[in-house]
């Protein structure tokens, strides 16, 4: 797929939906809420690298089908097109376990646009993809992992963090923070 990462004179549209709402890393011209419509944010990935081993897996976000997602988009200029896709490469696709895209995005600003954004959509054939996982899996996985960036439960915290400073709810998110801050066990004592 022509990803058109030659240098051009159009600027890069990158959508953000986990860490790269609160940490994207990279310099960028705009940013604006956005909403991609065909796919869903879940905590659908093995990660091995950044929030895990192997041997003790955590878990984090990717896009996968159905739905839609709330995020952020950021608007790059053409000049540092090259330099950002490279950035982004390096960080999320350490073990290839995303699709890089261009999807169409609403930016819900006033008045709305669709934009071309570059994505990163889960790879449903990798085997780091996790599928659907019950609140004690996912739970235990986001407990135990810990890796080059660090521990999973502040990935998770943060991004529902971030999320809850743009007013976003995502049900499955918080359900499993509160769980992480030990809010469900606080209120049944």
């Amino acid at each position: 797929m022509d990803l058109r990462l030659d240098p051009t004179d159009e600027d890069l549209w990158v959508f953000g939906y986990g860490s790269l709402i609160w940490r994207p890393g990279f310099d960028y011209l705009e940013r604006a809420p956005a909403r991609l419509t065909g796919a869903h944010r879940a905590l659908c990935v093995f990660s091995h690298v950044h929030r895990g081993t192997p041997e003790k897996p955590g878990l984090v976000l990717g896009l996968d089908l159905g739905g839609s997602c709330r995020g952020i988009a950021y608007r790059v200029a053409a000049a540092r097109r090259a330099e950002t896709v490279a950035y982004l490469r390096a960080r999320e696709q350490v073990t290839m376990v995303y699709r890089e895209t261009f999807r169409g995005v609403t930016l819900l600003t006033q008045p709305e646009r669709r934009v071309s954004a570059l994505c990163y959509t889960i790879d449903h054939g990798h085997p780091q993809y996790a599928g659907r996982l019950d609140l004690a899996t996912r739970l235990h996985l986001v407990r135990q992992g810990h890796g080059q960036s660090g521990a999973n439960r502040d990935y998770v915290l943060s991004t529902v963090h971030a999320l809850e400073a743009l007013g976003l709810h995502d049900r499955d998110l918080h359900l499993l923070a509160e769980r992480l801050r030990g809010v469900h066990e606080a209120r049944a004592s």
